[in-house]
């Protein structure tokens, strides 16, 4: 039987001319059926692997990890800003993201050098500066070291989780574009106007089609367009994103966001991998598509059964609504709404100075707050929250309390709680903290100026 890939082959080709500029011109790309006249797409984009290099030392730094490099702050930022919202306190998580980035790392690569056929051993597990690293191990990885500190610090696990899966999506997003610089990663043969072509496509065919053939049944054209498997990945994946963040607040239950991130991440990989001609095999199943498989599987049945859970328990309780939450936050929010409040009051000085009005009740105010005498209040304050945290764990480890299961008193002694399902979409809290975090970053630069 006659493969679909055997057929495109004869259904049309790229002109000698063009496959002769292609050979003529070794660091560009072409997307030769991109419209019938001249453009920037088929006329070839010039590409160059090195962002940039270092003056002095040489050192080159390449669109790969570069990008990875972008996806990783923009997965940061995003992240931190769901922190405090989903109940986890971000000072303790920066240590968990530290852990997570090293797991993924590692990860990465010891899933490479296991299931790779290339001949990279583990002699040469640390040389990946001439790549071979692998996404779902670096997901494994990320998740086993990034959750043991997690638990050591006493944070919720699945309410990280859920923060996790839409920032994959955004490092994923960015970083596969480092796959184009590399001309890489990339699939069949495709007459389709977006299918890139480059001397790089034709040598790798060349090299792999005989390989290809006795594992898949198709054959190669090395003189026809590629499609580009990053592009597809990159926006299946913004679209996955895009997504999560509007169902974020609806979740159900601690842990649904991540297991909607693994289905859906999953589904977009195993028809993806299904194109490509780069492969990780055991035996003739390429490996990627039976762990993606396997997760789009697993995700579904297991929102069906902690749906289930969740409506038969009734109103569910997510991780941001308990005690131990509350506990382990109220420090850091007393911390933020103390940076906020010390900006709001200079911003009200340095206002009253430019007007030329009074500001001695401003600077007495400041002063009592913000002179020794406040800020021993302020560090006594702190002790006795950490004091009530540590008091807690203590009585939740000895049985005195059982959390999500019974109310009881809070003892951080507020008398005006605020309502727990407010605290979940309470968008004007979080720009409140926000707002105190970057004050406490400007509070230093700014100390010198108001005090003249």
């Amino acid at each position: 039987m006659t493969s679909l890939n055997g057929l495109l082959m004869f259904a049309e080709e790229v002109s000698k001319e063009t496959i002769a500029t292609i050979k003529d011109n070794p660091n560009k790309t072409y997307f030769p059926f991109f419209g019938d006249s001249d453009n920037i797409f088929n006329s070839g984009i010039t590409i160059d692997r090195v962002c940039f290099t270092i003056p002095g030392i040489n050192f080159k730094v390449y669109w790969y990890g570069f990008l990875i490099a972008i996806g990783i702050v923009l997965a940061l930022f995003y992240g931190y800003r769901k922190m405090v919202p989903t109940g986890l306190n971000p000072d303790k998580m920066s240590d968990a993201i530290i852990g997570g980035l090293i797991g993924a790392i590692f990860g990465a690569r010891l899933y490479y050098v296991v299931f790779n056929d290339t001949g990279v051993g583990f002699k040469d597990f640390f040389n990946t500066r001439s790549g071979g690293l692998a996404i779902y191990g670096g997901l494994i990885g990320a998740v086993l070291v990034g959750g043991i500190i997690v638990k050591m610090h006493k944070q919720s696990l699945l309410a990280m989780l859920d923060i996790c899966g839409p920032c994959f999506l955004i490092g994923q997003c960015i970083g596969r574009w480092g796959n184009f610089f590399n001309q890489e990663a990339f699939g069949t043969n495709t007459t389709l106007p977006w299918g890139m072509m480059s001397q790089t496509t034709i040598t790798y065919l060349v090299n792999v089609s005989d390989d290809y053939f006795l594992k898949t049944g198709d054959r190669l054209n090395c003189y026809l367009p590629v499609h580009p498997c990053f592009l597809y990945e990159s926006l299946w994946c913004l679209l996955g994103f895009v997504l999560l963040h509007l169902y974020f607040k609806h979740r159900k239950f601690d842990g649904e966001v991540f297991l909607l991130y693994i289905g859906w991440y999953g589904l977009g990989r195993f028809f993806i991998e299904g194109l490509r001609t780069d492969s990780l095999y055991l035996g003739n199943i390429r490996v990627s598509q039976l762990v993606a498989g396997t997760c789009v599987l697993a995700s579904i049945v297991l929102i069906i059964i902690f749906r289930g859970m969740a409506k038969r328990a009734g109103e569910s309780k997510l991780y941001c609504q308990t005690e131990g939450s509350k506990v382990q936050l109220a420090a850091y929010r007393l911390d933020i709404e103390r940076a906020a409040e010390k900006k709001t009051l200079r911003k009200s000085i340095s206002k009253a100075k430019s007007e030329g009005k009074d500001f001695s009740n401003l600077q007495k105010e400041f002063d009592e707050k913000f002179g020794e005498d406040g800020d021993k209040a302020h560090l006594e304050k702190l002790k006795e929250l950490k004091e009530a945290e540590k008091k807690y764990f203590a009585d939740l480890k000895n049985g005195l309390i059982k959390e999500d299961t019974e109310e009881y008193e809070s003892i951080l002694d507020e008398d005006d709680e605020d309502d727990d399902n407010e605290a979940v979409d309470d968008a004007d809290e979080t720009d409140e903290i926000q707002e105190g975090e970057t004050a406490a970053q400007d509070n230093d630069s700014d100390e010198n100026k108001d005090e003249e």
